[in-house]
């Protein structure tokens, strides 16, 4: 027959390697939770870079609109502003004729 003494510190081993399983246990999850908290993270940042960009794209053909307007703008400047200064535009208005009007006769 074997010869077999029960190990006294047996429970209480068993005891302590199931509190570090359950220990375990519980930090997996925590580590599961939180990489599930950065994966959303992840998903929202690039949501809002995607709509940065969208953004950006907008204000460039804004901005690209409005200086076309100004060159637009600045052309017709000068060409009010050449037609003015030329000499037979004058500030002084011309006596009005009358259309229906007929030279006098002696």
């Amino acid at each position: 027959m074997l010869n077999w003494r029960r190990d006294p510190d047996y429970e209480q081993r068993m005891l302590h390697l199931d509190q570090q399983m359950l220990h375990f246990e519980q930090r997996k999850m925590q580590h599961e939770w939180r990489m599930k908290q950065l994966e959303n993270e992840i998903l929202r940042v690039r949501s809002e870079s995607e709509q940065i960009e969208k953004e950006t794209k907008r204000l460039r053909q804004e901005n690209a609109r409005y200086r076309q307007l100004r060159a637009k703008e600045k052309a017709w400047r000068t060409s009010v502003e050449e037609f003015f200064s030329q000499p037979e535009c004058s500030s002084t208005p011309q006596a009005p004729t009358e259309p229906d009007s007929k030279p006098s006769s002696p």
